[in-house]
């Protein structure tokens, strides 16, 4: 008598052949996930940017369908998108290339203020894009540090662009790589070492595979703001350099020429959609199952020349490339028509001097712009959980894949077409919202959304399924396995998302400018206001306000990492 060996089944190959009643329950429960981020984004991203986008290339009713192939078709139109597409992933290149050490160095490596220095790296994410092109037009150009010291200007060329865009998305690496660095086992690392694995090695097999996804959103995501870059490229770039973003505002607000900014709008729309496509299908074959622990297990001093050099090295990139443009910030507000003293902080509180620049006192600004910030955050961090837990089973469905882009289409999309759509669209019962506070945190949650959903998702996909199968099999719910088994796993990439989502919503300006009141300016609106008119005075409370902004989202920052801390027992 043979008796026949028992096969012994992959771990989650059960969750493959659940009974038909438990897969129509879990595509239920996933479909119930995407109704809310779905209703949202169609009403208030695709519903906008169809009406202004259907406006521009309609005349009398009729669709001027010729025009698309003439802007297509136009040499100028090409030159444009080459610039755009490879300035973008240039800069892309470079900002991992200094920000991944950085992503290390705060995850692994434990050192007196970095809970502080970590703060500071995310403030220059959210300062308006007017403001960092003055900073760097005072470091890179005519009479400036670099012009004092050694004669050289940058501004008006590429690199002065690849910097300051650098400044920009430096925290997007740290944060969103660092996050998840910080809550990877090391002792399988180091379990490959034993093994006669050097350490680079042992990084390149173990570590990064499991960091492909982080990495992969923080590229896509870095890639997408520089892809869309409008102030950095107008002030610093000058007349030479035009992205699609650009060319867009000069179509629309200097010529008034509505059909071909709809078209190059269209364009645009369809590079991003291309792009995340690929996103999509490239990173769905690194994701795995992660065995996360504790942050506070991994943090350690540095050991070694290796990790003192590393440390230095961060260190350094930090001082001179993102918080020396800052101290040139602060040292202009302070440089007064009489010395340097507080004189343009004091005229804050009044609107004496301003004219018609600003209606309220600019210092109203401080709370509008908190009180925004706080209510888009919710926003974002509701939609956005909703749609990271819908997303989290990888099952290349074209449900999810196409969810999955239209997440991130908002980082894609012209923020003028965005702005002017909520003008021309949200003016009837009973979406007339022209003339309520909500509008702008819900166009500043547009923005913030993507970046909840890229930050909890790689943690997300790296709990262990057989945890929530263990539940389901213990008489758990959908909903409570998710609450009882991937939020506490995931309260750290939460505080992340909510930090990020805060961040991005103090500094949103693209369609922020035109929609907020005059009554009710944001911080960023307020500085491009003061500084779009000529004078001193106006220019140093530019600054001053500048200053404040960047001291408010740190101090927000600041918050957010001690209560993170205490959450996960960081020191």
């Amino acid at each position: 008598m043979v008796l026949a060996r028992p096969e012994v089944e992959a771990p989650g190959a059960a969750a493959d052949r659940k009974p038909p009643r438990a897969g129509a329950r879990r595509t239920a429960v996933r479909l119930g996930l995407m109704a809310v981020p779905l209703a949202f984004f169609g009403i208030f991203f695709a519903y906008p940017v169809t009406a202004i986008v259907s406006r521009g290339l309609t005349d009398g009713g009729q669709w001027q369908l010729a025009r698309i192939g003439e802007v297509v078709t136009d040499p100028g139109t090409g030159h444009v998108l080459w610039f755009t597409t490879w300035q973008a992933a240039a800069s892309t290149a470079l900002t991992l290339a200094l920000a991944l050490p950085g992503a290390y160095v705060f995850a692994r490596l434990e050192f007196p203020g970095k809970r502080l220095l970590r703060a500071l790296v995310t403030v220059p994410f959210v300062l308006p894009t007017v403001v960092v092109g003055s900073a760097f037009l005072a470091l890179l150009g005519r009479g400036g540090l670099l012009d004092e010291m050694w004669g050289v200007r940058l501004d008006t060329t590429v690199w002065a662009i690849l910097v300051a865009h650098v400044f920009f998305n430096y925290a997007v690496v740290v944060r969103t790589v660092g996050g998840l660095w910080a809550q990877l086992d090391p002792r399988q690392e180091e379990a490959a070492r034993v093994l006669g694995a050097g350490r680079w090695a042992a990084w390149r097999r173990v570590t990064l595979p499991a960091l492909a996804p982080a990495v992969a959103a923080a590229a896509l995501m870095v890639f997408l703001f520089t892809f869309t870059s409008f102030g950095v490229v107008q002030i610093l770039g000058g007349p030479r350099y035009a992205t699609l973003e650009v060319e867009i505002y000069q179509q629309t607000a200097q010529l008034l020429d509505l059909p071909t900014a709809a078209v190059l709008t269209l364009l645009q729309f369809a590079a991003v959609a291309l792009l995340l496509l690929v996103h999509a299908r490239t990173v769905r074959r690194r994701e795995s199952t992660l065995k996360l622990v504790d942050p506070a297990r991994t943090a350690r001093r540095p050991r070694g020349a290796g990790q003192w050099a590393l440390l230095g090295f961060v260190l350094a990139v930090i001082a001179l490339l993102l918080l020396l443009p800052l101290a040139v910030l602060v040292l202009r507000s302070f440089d007064g028509p009489h010395g340097y003293g507080p004189d343009f902080y004091r005229a804050l509180a009044s609107t004496g001097g301003n004219g018609a620049t600003l209606v309220v006192a600019p210092l109203e600004a401080i709370g509008n712009s908190v009180a925004y910030a706080l209510a888009a955050t919710a926003i974002a961090v509701a939609i956005g959980g909703l749609a990271a837990a819908a997303l989290t089973r990888r099952d290349g469905s074209r449900l999810v894949r196409g969810f999955d882009a239209l997440l991130m289409l908002p980082l894609g999309t012209s923020a003028v077409t965005v702005g002017f759509g909520f003008l021309i669209s949200l003016d009837e019962p009973p979406l007339d919202l022209r003339t309520s506070w909500i509008l702008v945190p819900l166009a500043q949650a547009l923005v913030g959304v993507p970046f909840v959903v890229r930050t909890m998702l790689p943690v997300l996909r790296a709990v262990d399924e057989r945890l929530r199968e263990a539940a389901a099999v213990l008489g758990a719910s959908p909903l409570r396995a998710w609450r009882e088994v991937d939020l506490p796993l995931v309260g750290r990439a939460l505080a992340i998302a909510a930090g990020f989502a805060f961040a991005v919503s103090l500094g949103e300006f693209g369609a922020t400018v035109f929609i907020a009141r005059p009554d009710n300016p944001t911080l960023p609106v307020a500085v491009a206001r003061l500084l779009g008119r000529p004078g001193e005075f106006n220019y140093g409370q530019a600054m001053a306000l500048s200053t404040i902004l960047m001291l408010v989202c740190a101090a927000a920052l600041l918050v957010l990492e001690r209560v993170r801390a205490d959450r996960t027992g960081e020191f």
